[in-house]
């Protein structure tokens, strides 16, 4: 199904098939204001993961991520990657991924990566005392 296509005659099942995603997302689907909750998964820049400040990089340092994540959502691998290399993308490329590996790679270059919560111990909290 592609993304603008909705079931015949399932309004109420695409309505609610919506808030779900806008769920999923967290409040970024709704606005890009600056004082949003971090609610979306906590593994991702719009949950708990989102709430780090970036620290000890340049503009520079950030531009080059943001290359990064370009290259590597366009599967482009170089030892050596220079800015350029995002004009060889030669395939749609997945923004939300771009994102995402932008991101991985400013945690990697404040040597934080990766800075995800420590979910495994939730969850082991939450099976204490049970047999």
């Amino acid at each position: 199904m592609e993304e603008d296509e909705v079931v015949e005659g399932g309004s109420e099942f695409n309505q609610m098939l919506e808030w779900e995603f806008t769920e999923i997302q967290g409040s970024s689907a709704l606005s890009l204001k600056r004082d949003r909750p971090y609610d979306g998964q906590p593994h991702t820049d719009q949950g708990e993961r989102g709430k780090q400040e970036v620290k000890g990089l340049t503009m520079r340092d950030i531009a080059d991520c943001i290359v990064l994540g370009f290259l590597d959502a366009g599967g482009i691998e170089r030892e050596c990657p220079i800015r350029d290399d995002v004009f060889t993308i030669e395939r749609d490329l997945d923004y939300v991924a771009v994102i995402q590996n932008a991101i991985c790679h400013v945690e990697k270059m404040m040597g934080i990566y990766p800075n995800v919560p420590k979910l495994k111990e939730q969850q082991d909290d939450s099976f204490q005392g049970q047999d």
